[in-house]
Protein backbone atom coordinates (compact mmCIF):
# COMPACT_ATOMS: atom_id res chain seq x y z
CA UNK A 1 0.00 0.00 0.00
CA UNK A 2 1.47 3.24 -0.70
CA UNK A 3 1.16 7.00 0.66
CA UNK A 4 -2.02 7.65 -0.79
CA UNK A 5 -3.48 3.91 0.33
CA UNK A 6 -2.29 4.63 4.19
CA UNK A 7 -3.75 8.17 4.32
CA UNK A 8 -7.32 6.99 3.36
CA UNK A 9 -6.58 4.60 5.80
CA UNK A 10 -5.23 6.72 8.49
CA UNK A 11 -8.66 8.79 7.65
CA UNK A 12 -10.79 6.31 8.15
CA UNK A 13 -9.04 4.84 11.56
CA UNK A 14 -9.79 8.60 12.74
CA UNK A 15 -13.90 7.77 13.42
CA UNK A 16 -13.00 4.67 15.63
CA UNK A 17 -14.63 5.29 18.77
CA UNK A 18 -12.88 3.37 21.56
CA UNK A 19 -9.06 2.63 21.26
CA UNK A 20 -7.14 -0.49 19.78
CA UNK A 21 -6.07 -3.12 22.52
CA UNK A 22 -2.92 -1.90 24.09
CA UNK A 23 -1.13 -5.05 25.36
CA UNK A 24 0.21 -7.72 23.40
CA UNK A 25 -2.08 -10.09 25.14
CA UNK A 26 -4.83 -8.66 24.23
CA UNK A 27 -4.02 -8.35 20.99
CA UNK A 28 -3.73 -11.39 20.41
CA UNK A 29 -6.95 -12.62 22.12
CA UNK A 30 -8.60 -10.12 19.45
CA UNK A 31 -7.06 -11.74 16.66
CA UNK A 32 -7.45 -15.31 17.86
CA UNK A 33 -11.62 -14.41 17.88
CA UNK A 34 -11.84 -12.51 14.53
CA UNK A 35 -9.57 -14.98 12.78
CA UNK A 36 -10.98 -18.19 14.55
CA UNK A 37 -7.95 -19.71 15.81
CA UNK A 38 -4.47 -19.37 17.00
CA UNK A 39 -3.06 -21.68 13.51
CA UNK A 40 -5.25 -18.58 11.58
CA UNK A 41 -3.01 -15.82 13.92
CA UNK A 42 0.44 -17.30 13.62
CA UNK A 43 0.00 -17.63 9.78
CA UNK A 44 -1.13 -14.41 9.52
CA UNK A 45 1.85 -12.53 11.68
CA UNK A 46 4.36 -15.35 10.48
CA UNK A 47 5.16 -17.22 13.64
CA UNK A 48 4.79 -20.49 15.14
CA UNK A 49 1.89 -21.14 17.25
CA UNK A 50 4.23 -21.66 19.91
CA UNK A 51 5.47 -18.32 19.67
CA UNK A 52 1.92 -16.98 19.49
CA UNK A 53 1.22 -18.72 22.87
CA UNK A 54 3.89 -17.38 24.39
CA UNK A 55 3.16 -13.76 23.18
CA UNK A 56 0.25 -14.09 24.34
CA UNK A 57 0.80 -15.23 27.63
CA UNK A 58 4.11 -13.83 28.23
CA UNK A 59 6.14 -11.01 28.34
CA UNK A 60 6.07 -8.17 25.30
CA UNK A 61 7.20 -9.46 21.84
CA UNK A 62 9.84 -8.50 19.68
CA UNK A 63 9.85 -4.72 17.91
CA UNK A 64 9.13 -5.99 14.87
CA UNK A 65 6.51 -8.72 16.14
CA UNK A 66 4.70 -6.06 17.90
CA UNK A 67 4.41 -3.78 15.18
CA UNK A 68 2.94 -6.53 12.89
CA UNK A 69 0.41 -7.96 15.77
CA UNK A 70 -0.84 -3.88 16.00
CA UNK A 71 -1.21 -3.67 12.44
CA UNK A 72 -3.19 -6.58 12.51
CA UNK A 73 -5.68 -5.57 14.94
CA UNK A 74 -5.87 -2.28 13.52
CA UNK A 75 -7.05 -3.14 10.09
CA UNK A 76 -9.54 -5.15 11.90
CA UNK A 77 -10.88 -3.04 14.75
CA UNK A 78 -14.04 -1.31 14.41
CA UNK A 79 -15.75 -2.56 10.91
CA UNK A 80 -18.64 -1.22 11.16
CA UNK A 81 -17.49 2.26 12.53
CA UNK A 82 -15.27 2.05 9.64
CA UNK A 83 -17.89 1.04 6.75
CA UNK A 84 -20.00 4.19 8.31
CA UNK A 85 -17.42 6.59 8.42
CA UNK A 86 -16.37 5.84 4.90
CA UNK A 87 -20.10 5.76 3.22
CA UNK A 88 -20.70 9.16 4.98
CA UNK A 89 -17.41 10.32 3.02
CA UNK A 90 -18.21 9.07 -0.27
CA UNK A 91 -22.21 9.81 0.05
CA UNK A 92 -22.46 13.17 2.03
CA UNK A 93 -19.07 15.04 3.31
CA UNK A 94 -16.47 13.95 1.43
CA UNK A 95 -12.57 14.20 2.18
CA UNK A 96 -10.50 17.27 3.18
CA UNK A 97 -7.24 16.54 1.82
CA UNK A 98 -4.19 17.96 2.63
CA UNK A 99 -0.92 17.55 0.46
CA UNK A 100 2.51 18.92 -0.36
CA UNK A 101 3.39 17.88 -3.36
CA UNK A 102 4.75 18.46 -6.96
CA UNK A 103 1.31 20.25 -8.56
CA UNK A 104 0.29 22.04 -11.56
CA UNK A 105 -0.88 21.61 -15.27
CA UNK A 106 0.21 21.74 -18.71
CA UNK A 107 -0.04 25.64 -19.92
CA UNK A 108 2.60 27.08 -22.04
CA UNK A 109 6.26 27.02 -20.80
CA UNK A 110 7.44 29.76 -18.09
CA UNK A 111 3.80 30.23 -17.10
CA UNK A 112 2.85 30.53 -13.83
CA UNK A 113 0.75 27.22 -14.11
CA UNK A 114 3.94 25.32 -14.46
CA UNK A 115 4.31 22.24 -12.38
CA UNK A 116 5.90 23.09 -8.81
CA UNK A 117 5.92 22.07 -5.56
CA UNK A 118 2.79 23.28 -3.50
CA UNK A 119 0.75 22.93 -0.64
CA UNK A 120 -2.52 22.66 -0.80
CA UNK A 121 -5.67 21.67 1.79
CA UNK A 122 -8.47 21.57 -0.07
CA UNK A 123 -12.18 19.49 0.46
CA UNK A 124 -12.67 16.96 -2.18
CA UNK A 125 -16.77 15.80 -3.29
CA UNK A 126 -18.76 13.04 -2.12
CA UNK A 127 -17.74 11.57 -5.72
CA UNK A 128 -14.14 11.92 -5.51
CA UNK A 129 -13.98 10.15 -2.05
CA UNK A 130 -16.13 7.44 -3.09
CA UNK A 131 -14.27 6.79 -6.00
CA UNK A 132 -11.12 6.31 -4.18
CA UNK A 133 -12.43 4.25 -1.77
CA UNK A 134 -13.56 2.08 -4.32
CA UNK A 135 -10.24 1.51 -6.17
CA UNK A 136 -9.01 1.05 -2.44
CA UNK A 137 -11.50 -1.51 -2.01
CA UNK A 138 -10.93 -3.62 -5.55
CA UNK A 139 -7.13 -3.17 -4.66
CA UNK A 140 -5.80 -0.20 -7.08
CA UNK A 141 -2.08 0.86 -6.81
CA UNK A 142 -1.03 3.85 -5.98
CA UNK A 143 -0.61 5.30 -9.25
CA UNK A 144 -4.18 4.87 -10.41
CA UNK A 145 -5.05 6.75 -6.70
CA UNK A 146 -2.66 8.68 -7.18
CA UNK A 147 -4.83 9.42 -10.35
CA UNK A 148 -7.62 10.07 -9.18
CA UNK A 149 -6.45 11.94 -6.17
CA UNK A 150 -5.11 14.10 -9.45
CA UNK A 151 -8.92 14.62 -10.98
CA UNK A 152 -10.27 15.48 -6.99
CA UNK A 153 -7.88 18.58 -6.79
CA UNK A 154 -7.55 19.27 -10.71
CA UNK A 155 -11.57 19.91 -10.36
CA UNK A 156 -11.65 22.15 -6.60
CA UNK A 157 -8.40 23.60 -7.36
CA UNK A 158 -7.93 24.66 -10.98
CA UNK A 159 -10.99 24.23 -12.51
CA UNK A 160 -13.25 25.73 -9.46
CA UNK A 161 -16.04 22.63 -9.39
CA UNK A 162 -16.07 22.55 -13.57
CA UNK A 163 -16.45 26.77 -14.15
CA UNK A 164 -13.42 27.40 -15.62
CA UNK A 165 -9.96 26.33 -17.30
CA UNK A 166 -11.65 23.28 -18.97
CA UNK A 167 -9.55 20.42 -20.95
CA UNK A 168 -6.23 21.13 -18.48
CA UNK A 169 -4.18 18.06 -17.99
CA UNK A 170 -3.58 18.01 -14.45
CA UNK A 171 0.37 17.26 -13.08
CA UNK A 172 0.36 15.55 -9.34
CA UNK A 173 4.20 13.95 -8.94
CA UNK A 174 6.81 13.35 -6.23
CA UNK A 175 3.76 13.68 -2.93
CA UNK A 176 6.03 14.50 -0.18
CA UNK A 177 3.12 14.25 2.50
CA UNK A 178 -0.27 13.59 2.35
CA UNK A 179 -3.30 13.62 5.02
CA UNK A 180 -6.94 13.04 4.48
CA UNK A 181 -9.72 13.81 7.31
CA UNK A 182 -13.08 13.19 7.03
Amino acid sequence: MGIIGHGLERAVQQAFTRPIPKSAGAQMRYLVKQLKGTRAVAQHLGVSAAHRRAVREGPDPRADLAQRLEAAVRERWQPRVRERARRQAATSTGLVMDVRARFGFTAAPGTTDDARIRHLTLALSPSHAARLFDAQDVGAGEQQLRAIAAEGLGEMYLRDGGHRAHGLEVEFTDVAQIQFDL
